[in-house]
């Protein structure tokens, strides 16, 4: 069996260590050795765009946001579903996974940064999110391993009341927000939910071809028909049973007056 190879390290923001790894034909990319990432494992990251993006295949010029780069898998699915009017922004924070694709992945993902149609963004996504208003029609965001799995602290600020309500702000009136999870989380739903979005959750293969090691997608928008078909309807948390007070019977003896 051939050994791992490390083709590159990075620092992350907070000052972890982030690693390119190649293994065969496969990549994979580790935060302090927890994988982020796999080419082997890909097939979510093509379901977040097609989710996504399913109520934009029709429009003429559509402004799409990605949040994460990773592999460009999620970049090259939604190119090849829009039209040549489309815009699709790419927003990665860091520098070096722009160039460990640019170097590494182009027969992976027919080099999508390479299109006409891609506006790539380095640096930190929240700027840009915080000053867009009514500019996009789909946010796909894979920001991290989700809202309960994080590998970056700084990430967990998307997944807050504020992080989706700045999102909401940065939506057209008919955009949808879908998000990509390496696990379920019932209380980001219920978030989403409070936050007067419809939401779908769609358990979507890691591998193609099989349902082993399912990944998760939500997709969000103000609308229940610019949800894709199928998915799970979010569940709603338990209600307590309130304590009500306890009533006791009275229990009498025979032959006494509150008997008769």
């Amino acid at each position: 069996m051939k050994p791992q190879i490390v083709l590159a390290t990075t620092e992350t923001p907070d000052g972890g260590s982030m690693g390119l790894y190649q293994h065969d034909e496969g990549f994979a990319i580790k935060i302090n050795g927890l994988p982020l990432m796999s080419s082997r494992q890909h097939e979510s990251e093509l379901a977040l765009a097609r989710l996504g993006c399913a109520h934009l295949v029709k429009q003429d010029a559509p402004h799409v946001l990605i949040g994460g780069l990773g592999m460009g898998y999620t970049l090259r699915q939604t190119l090849d579903m829009l039209g040549a009017g489309a815009t699709v922004t790419v927003s990665e924070l860091l520098p070096d996974v722009v160039d460990w694709n640019r170097e590494y992945f182009k027969e992976l993902n027919g080099q999508p940064l390479e299109d006409k149609r891609t506006e790539l963004i380095v640096g930190d996504i929240f700027p840009l999110l915080s000053s867009a208003e009514d500019r996009f029609d789909a946010l796909l965001l894979d920001i991290d391993n989700g809202p309960s799995a994080t590998t970056d602290t700084s990430n967990s600020q998307l997944y807050t009341r504020e992080g989706i309500e700045m999102c909401k702000r940065a939506l057209r009136k008919d955009g949808s927000l879908a998000v990509w999870s390496a696990e379920p989380s019932k209380a980001f739903e219920e978030l989403l939910v409070s936050c007067n979005l419809q939401v779908r959750r769609y358990k979507v293969p890691a591998y193609a071809g099989t349902t082993k090691n399912s990944r998760f997608v939500w997709v969000a928008a103000a609308s229940e028909k610019l949800l894709p078909p199928g998915g799970g309807a979010p569940r709603p948390a338990k209600k307590k049973k309130p304590k009500g007070k306890r009533t006791f019977r009275k229990r009498f003896l025979p032959g006494s007056e509150s008997a008769l």
